[in-house]
């Protein structure tokens, strides 16, 4: 299959290893970039507090900039929305990670009262979910933004030329803000959605719902990688590497 990958970097890199290793053609084509505020992560961590929560782990490669300064925070609570973003911050020297199930909002029900002060290390923009739930279990928390998601400029001609080499089986998307950002793309070359890709695959029913009319579009069963893969084909999901 000829796949494109519209993840930012590194993490589309990433995909583009595993997808090639199983035979797939990918393409590359990242809709965002991040700009992290390594000044900001570390006034966040400077504030008194009892343990820290992140909802992707774009926040983990912003903490990842403290370098030493990192060490007296490792063994702090940490909340991870998910199993890929908890091994990123495995990775990184994290020693008390709560699992959630994928979701914000899953993830602050999964948050006690009792926690104490927890820092929010966020991203811009976002969804209210995780702090609207939070509040409403009045669970303390200070919402720090660490980093922001900055559009990558292209010009008209980058889907047409992508195609000269070949239509594409399969766009994935990662976010609703990709999935419109991709729309305009679309709207830009004078493309209809099912001109472009025979599939978009994404990664909830809001990234679908972003999508123009005539888009064929799956959702993942659950909001993580490796279940939108699965939409591939089930043999491919079932040898899929970890995200």
């Amino acid at each position: 299959m000829r796949l494109l990958v519209t993840r930012p970097q590194p993490a589309a890199g990433r995909t583009a290893q595993k997808l090639e290793a199983l035979g797939h053609e990918a393409v590359v084509l990242p809709l965002f970039k991040a700009q992290h505020s390594v000044a900001a992560v570390r006034a966040a961590l400077d504030q008194q507090h009892n343990a820290l929560a992140v909802t992707s782990a774009e926040a983990i490669r912003a903490l990842a900039a403290l370098g030493p300064a990192l060490e007296p925070h490792r063994a702090t609570p940490l909340f991870a929305v998910g199993e890929a973003t908890a091994r990123a911050a495995a990775s990184l020297g994290f020693t008390d990670i709560r699992i959630g199930p994928g979701t914000g909002e899953a993830l602050a029900v999964q948050i006690p009262p009792e926690t104490g002060t927890l820092v929010y290390l966020a991203g811009a923009p976002r969804a209210s979910d995780f702090e609207r739930m939070l509040s409403e279990r009045k669970v303390r928390h200070v919402t720090v933004e660490t980093y922001g998601m900055q559009p990558i400029s292209y010009g008209p001609q980058i889907l047409p030329d992508l195609l000269r080499d070949g239509p594409f089986d399969a766009v994935l998307l990662y976010s609703r803000r990709t999935a419109l950002r991709f729309a305009t793309l679309l709207a830009e070359a004078g493309l209809k959605g099912a001109a472009f890709s025979a599939r978009y695959l994404c990664l909830s029913a809001a990234v679908r719902d972003a999508l123009p009319d005539g888009a064929i579009a799956d959702v993942a069963a659950a909001p993580d990688e490796e279940n939108l893969l699965e939409l591939l084909g089930t043999e491919m999901g079932k040898n899929l590497p970890p995200a």
